[in-house]
Formats: C-alpha cells, sequence, structure tokens
C-alpha cells in the first residue's frame, strides 16, 4: 500500500488524523505528519480517511491479493 498526500492542497481538516491516527497526525493547525508506507493492519482505516478527505488530497494506491491494482483518492499516483 502506497500513500500520498498532496501537501498544497491538504487544508488541515485533520479528518484523516481522527480515522487513521496510527497513519496520519495533525502537527499544528496545520501541519499534516504521515506515514506513506502504512501497514496493511491499517488499510480499512486508511481508506476512510482518503474517503472523508474534503479536498480529495490524499491518493492511495495498493496491490490487492491476486496482484491487481486498485485505487482510492483524487488522483492516480504511478
Amino acid at each position: 500500500m502506497r500513500l500520498v498526500v498532496d501537501l498544497n492542497r491538504c487544508q488541515g481538516y485533520a479528518q484523516c488524523a481522527f480515522l487513521a491516527p496510527d497513519v496520519f497526525t495533525m502537527h499544528g493547525d496545520e501541519a499534516l505528519m504521515y506515514d506513506p508506507q502504512a501497514d496493511d493492519a491499517q488499510r480499512e482505516n486508511v481508506r476512510r480517511a482518503v474517503d472523508a478527505c474534503p479536498v480529495k488530497a490524499i491518493t492511495l494506491d495498493y496491490a490487492d491479493l491476486d496482484g491487481a491494482e486498485e485505487k482510492a483518492g483524487a488522483s492516480r499516483v504511478d
């Protein structure tokens, strides 16, 4: 699973930090820190965070068990 946040688009709403606190952390009011190689155990929490981002700043790419690529988020990352 590969996670990318467009920090120029991020507005600090912190929905991601609320839904996946082991992956996303807010520092101050607007500075977001995140783990771009989040553990697969966090997959569902991260998916919820991607879906909840009001400005679609988070992109998630991952390969599922059969090797097919699945994507969630606003833009494709290759």
